[in-house]
């Protein structure tokens, strides 16, 4: 595949982010297909990976389609940069991102089953 999918996702980065000169790219090639490891500036990081993870999704998309086109199964691996200050992501702190948690939300059919929104758990 001579690298077009690094220089591809290196292109599309670059094109997002406030610090291009910080973009790196690692490619690694195994058994299971090809890696590509993104290194960028800790300030760019919300660009990247967009509002619940979107912007990194399509990127991966639209790289999944490159490999395909080479018959090779290609992922991207964003790198965190040391000191983001984002620690782990909880599956209980992926509610603190704006939505409303309110146990007032109407139930189905207008009946009260005792059940609040809070408590169904996917």
């Amino acid at each position: 595949m001579t690298e077009q999918d690094q220089q591809f996702v290196e292109f599309i980065v670059k094109a997002l982010v406030d610090h291009p000169d910080d973009v790196k790219t690692e490619r690694i090639v195994d058994q299971m297909g090809v890696l590509i490891t993104l290194h960028l500036n800790q300030q760019d990081m919300g660009q990247v990976i967009g509002r619940q993870g979107q912007t990194a999704k399509a990127i991966r998309t639209l790289l999944r389609v490159v490999g395909a086109k080479h018959k090779a199964r290609v992922n991207l691996k964003i790198n965190e940069p040391e000191g983001s200050g984002r620690g782990p992501m909880s599956h209980e702190g992926s509610r603190d991102m704006g939505h409303s948690t309110s146990s007032e939300a109407p139930t189905s059919h207008g009946t009260d089953n005792g059940l609040d929104m809070d408590e169904f758990k996917l």
